[in-house]
């Protein structure tokens, strides 16, 4: 659970700690006076989108810190991201916004990224926004409550998976298919490309090779001269001896004088070896002399070589290795349109199959949700009458579609207010308070599926007032004994309720506006309850009615620890 959320340098916040307790928290204010700069804080720190503009005007960095308690380490987010709870089950996330956009984020001290912060901050806290309410009005959405209820993550993969191979399938068939026009336009394309591919007998490292000779049979003349002149230098010829026999000479000479000693034995071992190495490289020149043939046919037909290596490379691709490969790819088309029929055949064969599983899958899915849809409907509807609804009804109307990604399923939330009217679309019935105690409920029986052990609550109360306000705080309160419930609310009832109260107030310090978060004992809770129910000016009588607005919440939670509420 929550224990202690800081922040630094948020909005008009310049410094705050707020210690929660375990069981229903308030929070209440002004209008303005930064209460969902608070909530604000804690989707920072969980990982949601922020805006740099969050940051203090004048700060160069904002800080938020939330310490939990008795965290499980066994849940798959933490694992899954490297991360674990204290010997003592605390966790420490923390979330660094700067100026320029960057954000560093940790958890118990560990660098993580953003999306890693998110994901276990989603499996630690859960927001419920003053405007989610509004989601039950999108019909698109409603079959995703369904799945969600019902944990149908595996299921749908399974589906998925089918579906997405007869998809497949699909897509394969339309590409065969063609009209005889297009087909006869593509079919003599390739194998004119083909044929102008195959012509050209291309091999793999030809450009290569092919540069290398035509550089030398370009500089034929200077290749040449230079070979003969060293051969000359070292080999000689009729006039004179070259360098090999002058070498061979020195060699003789001082091989007499070996046994003078070693010094003339090492000069005579070098000279040996200088000899093996000259005579090596005068044979070797002597080759190349005599092996190379040249002739200005055979330049011409490597310039024409690579001039039709340029051009092809130009229409079918930037080397040799680029054109086989288009060589092999369009074999492979024309194979498969002019035989298209046979493979569509077998295709089409293979569809039946793969449609006949599809929808197989598609109605085991389909009963799956319905079993999961009469269970959601008697949580909903218990959850209603708790909510001082008692005379609604809820149901959940499947039609079925052709298959597709999601499954055959169209799902509809119907309600009806009042007793004698027909179920019809919640946007044609529900309003704004029924709409926002709906969604409560639907918040009630997720939450009870679910390991998030804290859920916060941004003005739920939205358009709610009189008895119904007093079954939202009992029902705020009932969920506090299972999980940690923090509330921003206006309404003295759900305030009234809370185990801790917290006031947010705006004022000014050295010329700059800033929030106060403050915890508040009984006094202070009767002057906010009685500013909450009649506003600026508080009188003796609306105290009274604080006060016994907090007995009669400390009546409440007392019979519901003792299991008569």
């Amino acid at each position: 659970m929550l224990q202690v959320l800081h922040i630094e340098n948020i909005a008009i916040i310049e410094r705050a700690d707020i210690a929660f307790a375990r069981g229903f928290n308030a929070l209440t204010g002004e209008t303005g006076a930064g209460k969902s700069i608070v909530i604000d804080s804690l989707g920072a720190v969980l990982g949601q989108r922020t805006s740099r503009d969050l940051i203090r005007t004048g700060a160069p960095k904002a800080l938020v810190s939330a310490a939990f308690d008795d965290v499980d380490g066994s849940i798959p987010a933490l694992a899954e991201n490297g991360v674990s709870p204290e010997e003592d089950g605390t966790l420490l996330l923390q979330r660094e916004l700067t100026a320029d956009g960057r954000n560093v984020c940790r958890a118990n001290g560990r660098p993580i990224t953003v999306a890693q912060l998110r994901a276990i901050g989603a499996a630690l806290l859960n927001i419920h926004g003053q405007h989610d309410g509004t989601a039950l009005l999108d019909e698109t959405q409603h079959l995703t409550y369904l799945d969600r209820f019902a944990h149908m993550d595996a299921r749908l993969d399974a589906y998925g998976t089918q579906y997405a191979g007869l998809a497949a399938t699909r897509r394969e068939i339309d590409a065969l298919r063609m009209d005889e026009a297009e087909k006869a336009r593509r079919v003599d394309t390739l194998k004119h490309q083909i044929a102008e591919l195959e012509r050209a007998e291309l091999r793999e490292g030809e450009e290569e090779a092919l540069a290398q000779r035509r550089n030398l049979l370009r500089n034929a003349e200077k290749y040449i001269a230079a070979v003969t002149e060293a051969d000359f230098c070292l080999n000689g010829g009729d006039e004179r001896d070259g360098a090999a026999a002058e070498i061979r000479r020195a060699e003789n000479a001082l091989r007499a004088l070996r046994g003078l000693g070693d010094e003339f034995a090492a000069l005579s071992d070098r000279l040996e070896a200088l000899y093996s190495e000259a005579y090596d490289l005068a044979l070797t020149l002597r080759d190349k002399r005599e092996s190379f043939d040249f002739s200005p046919a055979e330049l011409d037909e490597v310039e024409a070589r690579a001039d039709l290596l340029y051009r092809l490379k130009k229409k079918y691709g930037g080397t040799v290795e680029e054109m086989l490969d288009y060589l092999a790819r369009s074999r492979d088309e024309l194979d498969r349109i002019e035989y298209a029929d046979e493979r569509i055949a077998r295709l089409e064969a293979k569809l039946d199959k793969q449609k006949a599983a599809v929808v197989q899958a598609a109605r085991e899915l389909s009963d799956a949700r319905r079993a999961a849809a009469k269970t959601l409907e008697a949580d909903i509807l218990r959850e209603l009458r708790e909510l001082d609804m008692p005379k609604v009804r809820f149901a959940i109307a499947f039609a079925e579609k052709e298959p597709d990604a999601s499954g055959i399923d169209e799902v509809r939330f119907l309600m009806s207010a009042n007793v004698g009217e027909e179920l019809k679309p919640i946007h044609k019935i529900a309003s704004g308070g029924e709409l926002a105690r709906i969604m409560l409920a639907m918040k009630n029986v997720f939450a009870a599926q679910e390991s998030v052990m804290t859920m916060v609550f941004d003005e739920v109360d939205t358009g709610v007032s009189g008895r119904a306000a007093q079954r939202v705080a009992e029902k705020l309160a009932r969920v506090s004994r299972e999980k940690q419930v923090l509330c921003v609310t206006h309404l003295p009832q759900l305030a009234a309720m809370a185990d801790a109260h917290f006031s947010v107030e705006k004022g000014e310090e050295n010329g700059r506006t800033l929030t106060r978060v403050t915890e508040l004992d009984r006094a202070a809770r009767m002057r906010e309850l009685a500013r909450l129910t009649g506003g600026e000016s508080v009188s003796e009588t609306m105290l009274r009615g604080a006060a016994e607005l907090l007995d009669a919440a400390e009546d409440f939670k007392r019979r519901l620890g003792e299991g008569t509420a």
